[in-house]
């Protein structure tokens, strides 16, 4: 959980993903729609990826990728990334990190 913990705040918006995951691509693809340019993580290429991926499950991503992590918070799977973004409350909490 310390890795994740770390990386998750090691830029403004951090996105743990899976290289085939094609949610983990839209959600990534979103915020830099939206001016933001995250740093993403591949967890299945990390050497860690399986301890990463249960450390993020047990922060409370209901689905290890893709997990979004903003100002070093965990703000969700692509579910609640996804309503954040419909109600209007994403573009907010991102503000701080546009380019």
């Amino acid at each position: 959980m310390e890795k994740v913990m770390r990386l998750a705040t090691e830029k403004g918006v951090v996105i743990f993903t899976k290289s085939s995951c094609c949610m983990c691509y839209a959600v990534n693809i979103l915020f830099r729609e939206l001016g933001v340019f995250p740093v993403v993580h591949e967890i299945d290429k990390d050497p860690e990826g399986k301890e990463m991926e249960k450390a993020i499950t047990k922060l409370g991503c209901n689905a290890p990728v893709p997990a979004v992590f903003i100002g070093g918070k965990l703000v969700g799977s692509t579910n609640e990334v996804m309503s954040l973004h419909l109600s209007g409350s994403l573009t907010p909490l991102i503000r701080p990190f546009r380019l």
